[in-house]
């Protein structure tokens, strides 16, 4: 009897050590948190500019999700690694990351329904349209979802996309780059947020700049994120060194000295300069009236400032066969009726990158039209990255260029494309030396420096960047008449988006932001696929091992210990 008492107070108090273990362990756990990342990618790892900016939060910052129900594998994936990113956000902002999961059309009537629509549509969310498997495994049915978030901050707001739609990627792959994106969209819209000054932006005119609805959509996005000024180069002294960048777009007259000296030492004092640049005039409506027109050189004269900077950018057009949009052309009647068709017009290309530059990394197809290309100069002190290539089939044809219609009756032949990856944006990093080094008259530079108290540099102090983009048009939106102005990047006659604004916004960030965040686009998360038909067809036997094989190893480890114990204790008297 005094055994078993014994043996009852011991069992009690194994009991409550193992107790009082177990309540310690999950006290530091909860207050603890170790995470091993073992992916080769690093997938489930913030990057250290993510880490800093969550940090440093000292306000909250809320998220909710629209991600929120039954959806697909490959979208219920997609909420997962949400969860699990936005976990971290919570874990390293210190709680201040606050974040949820909704439907935002859950509860809804079909009036309540269209108001979301509407809603979500006025800040750039756009619904998905999903076909889902019916219960009965033998029809479909659609499901509309929002694969999109909005982040709050101090009563501001920004929404951001979490679906990656890529031209050459097949769902599974879009699905698995979005996941891969996650972590950029969110650090970088939380960085827009809680910055309390805006970067100033210079949009410079003066010299036949494109300006009004044909780049509205373009200045309305970047005006989400920074302070965005319209600055007559004719009408001022210079740049002004409150302006963190300067973007010159399309200018088709040419730059005297004077204000080609203001661009030149704006970039010298450390602003970042972002140009899209044509080299050709050319007109799209003048084949509406003839059927053949020339492109002729607008004579800019920025090419001993871009020579010095690093590059050329040529008098030319690149023509490409493999990567190019096609526009109606009349190639007959039918009846009273002309028959119009879509013909490719390898004058209109578009750029897939293959890059691993943060700028363009997991960036879709931008389009161009009447591009120019770019050759880098030899500088060992400028750093060269190709940013947007043609494809392996194109050309470059040189000024004059004759641009005939009559060229789409016959099908382009590729054997006569035989040049690939011709540079079409390039971005320039070092310690920029200006072109008018030595070049200055002294009773000038007296004047601007005394007199005008204007610092004058022969090179930058420290590296700089520049971007450079052989075509105006990319940073431009179409105008419809009945549709008003399009989004920028997006083709009307295939009713097709291109990622113009995110190449140009990214450009723009890469050029402006001191955390360094871009680095996070530069994750990569390998996509291992599982083969369709044989899931389908071994579904049972994985089933009946995942569910049967913890529960066959369970009862032989309690037969094991019940034979053991029954053993020890056999025959013992109490």
């Amino acid at each position: 009897m005094a055994l078993n008492q014994t043996n009852k107070k011991k069992n009690i108090t194994r009991f409550a050590i193992i107790a009082a273990i177990l309540l310690l362990l999950n006290i530091i756990s909860s207050r603890l948190h170790f995470r091993v990342d073992a992916t080769a990618e690093k997938r489930f790892s913030l990057s250290e500019p993510t880490k800093k900016l969550l940090k440093g939060l000292k306000e909250n910052v809320v998220i909710e999700v629209y991600l929120k129900g039954t959806f697909p594998a490959g979208f219920k994936k997609l909420s997962e690694s949400t969860n699990d990113l936005l976990q971290q956000f919570k874990e390293y902002g210190n709680g201040r990351v606050r974040f949820s999961f909704i439907n935002p059309l859950e509860g809804k009537t079909e009036k309540e329904k269209e108001e979301v629509f509407n809603n979500l549509a006025k800040v750039g969310i756009n619904p998905v349209k999903l076909q889902v498997h019916a219960d009965d495994d033998e029809g479909y049915s659609e499901k509309i979802i929002y694969p999109a978030a909005k982040i709050s901050h101090n009563q501001k707001e920004l929404s951001i996309n979490l679906l990656e739609s890529h031209l050459s990627m097949t769902p599974q792959e879009k699905l698995n780059n979005s996941e891969a994106m996650l972590e950029y969209k969110f650090a970088s819209a939380i960085k827009f947020l809680i910055e309390p000054d805006r970067k100033k932006i210079a949009y410079l005119v003066g010299h036949g700049e494109e300006l009004g609805v044909n780049t509205s959509d373009m200045l309305t996005n970047l005006e989400k994120y920074y302070d965005v000024d319209t600055l007559d180069l004719t009408q001022n002294i210079d740049i002004g060194r409150f302006y963190t960048a300067a973007i010159l777009c399309k200018p088709s007259l040419p730059f005297d000295e004077k204000n080609k000296f203001k661009i030149d030492q704006f970039v010298m004092q450390g602003g970042k300069l972002l140009m899209f640049i044509d080299m050709l005039r050319f007109n799209m409506d003048s084949l509406r009236y003839t059927d053949a027109s020339m492109a002729l050189d607008y004579g800019l004269n920025l090419d001993d400032m871009l020579f010095k900077y690093g590059v050329r950018v040529n008098p030319d057009f690149i023509e490409d066969y493999q990567q190019s949009n096609p526009i109606p052309v009349t190639v007959g009647m039918m009846g009273n009726q002309p028959d119009i068709q879509l013909r490719p017009w390898t004058y209109f290309p578009f750029s897939i990158s293959t890059s691993k530059h943060p700028i363009v990394n997991n960036l879709d197809a931008v389009m161009f039209m009447y591009a120019n290309s770019i050759d880098t100069v030899a500088n060992p002190e400028i750093r060269k990255s190709i940013l947007l290539s043609s494809s392996i089939r194109s050309r470059k044809v040189p000024s004059p260029v004759r641009i005939s219609l009559s060229s789409l009756k016959f099908k382009p032949q590729a054997e006569m494309f035989r040049e690939k990856n011709i540079p079409m944006a390039v971005l320039l990093e070092g310690k920029f030396k200006s072109v008018f080094a030595n070049r200055m008259d002294e009773n000038f530079l007296r004047v601007y420096t005394d007199s005008l108290k204007k610092p004058y540099n022969i090179e930058c102090e420290k590296d700089n960047k520049v971007i450079v983009v052989g075509d105006g048009d990319v940073f431009l939106n179409d105008f419809v008449q009945s549709r008003g102005p399009l989004e920028c990047g997006f083709y009307k006659f295939t009713e097709q988006s291109f990622a113009n604004k995110s190449f140009i916004l990214n450009c723009m960030e890469y050029l402006t932001d001191d955390y360094g965040l871009l680095e996070a686009r530069n994750k990569n998360l390998t996509l291992r696929l599982l083969d369709v038909a044989k899931v389908k067809d071994q579904k049972i036997q994985w089933q009946l091992l995942n569910i049967g094989l913890p529960a066959l190893l369970l009862m032989a480890f309690g037969s094991a210990y019940f034979f053991f114990r029954r053993k020890k204790y056999e025959g013992r008297v109490d």
